[in-house]
């Protein structure tokens, strides 16, 4: 059994005496913002949790190259743009680099797991794979909220952004679920497995019901992409595929609504 490690969590710190970043405020959206090599720089260093980096094509530089070695440690997403891209989050004197803070602050899916190990209980765990759709993945987790699942996986790259409409849509349970961002979702569900945690893959290509899959067991379902589904990378560490029953010409339900039906039906075994 693994370890729990003991590392501080990360908090969200607006300003600090102690650093020459602030976080300031887009007028058009509310998001919050930090622009400038040097002040990006030195959020990062400070565990600013950071929801995207935007990034101006074409930069290069002693101090840009220590920007960039310090996203690589600590894997966080970003996006090259054009620089008229950052004139229009900004127009502050941004030098080709933007971040916006996130509201939320990540748990590490590791420590997570293993404090709910330790108090006992079954863990019911939520993936969510590249959910795009600011309202379903608000949605997805205010049910999810509801229904006392212990926490919802996503990861840190092609999901839609935690931002405050992602909150507005979840009734504030984004700010009171346990969300781990991840880098590598494979990770997740192999370290699953080591703790002896089901995977259910919901998937309209399933053989098995979803009535007959038993939620009383340690899980962890994995909900995919509006789109494409689960990937295929996923969809093989899956210990069961399970599917909803369809009736109609349409052959897929939205996927907040499945998500609620699979989680409802978790709760009704747990029950």
């Amino acid at each position: 059994m693994l370890v729990k490690k003991n590392r501080p969590e990360k908090k969200f710190r607006e300003q600090n005496e102690n650093q020459s970043f602030h976080v300031k405020h887009s007028s058009s959206n509310s998001k919050q913002l930090v622009f400038g090599m040097r002040p990006v720089l030195e959020a990062i260093q400070s565990d600013i949790q950071i929801e995207r980096l935007f990034i101006q094509t074409g930069l290069d530089g002693a101090l840009f190259q220590e920007l960039r070695a310090a996203i690589k440690q600590r894997n966080l997403p970003y996006q090259m743009v054009p620089v008229e891209k950052l004139n229009r989050l900004t127009s502050g004197n941004h030098q080709g680099v933007v971040a916006t803070i996130s509201p939320i602050t990540y748990r590490d899916f590791t420590e997570t797991l293993q404090s709910l190990v330790d108090t006992g209980v079954s863990p019911f765990i939520l993936m969510l794979d590249h959910i795009t759709d600011v309202r379903n993945m608000g949605a997805i987790v205010r049910t999810a909220e509801c229904a006392g699942v212990h926490a919802v996986v996503i990861p840190d790259h092609g999901s839609a952004q935690l931002n405050e409409d992602a909150i507005k849509t979840s009734s504030g349970a984004l700010l009171r679920m346990p969300i781990c961002r991840e880098s590598n979702l494979k990770t997740v569900l192999n370290l699953a497995h080591q703790y002896d945690l089901q995977v259910c893959a919901a998937t309209e290509k399933g053989a098995t019901s979803y009535l007959e899959v038993d939620f009383r067991k340690p899980t962890l379902l994995i909900m995919g992409s509006e789109d494409t589904g689960i990937s295929s990378d996923l969809l093989r560490l899956a210990d069961v595929r399970a599917a909803l029953p369809i009736h109609g010409d349409i052959q897929s339900l939205n996927v907040s609504v499945a998500a609620g039906i699979f989680i409802y039906e978790a709760l009704r075994q747990r029950m």
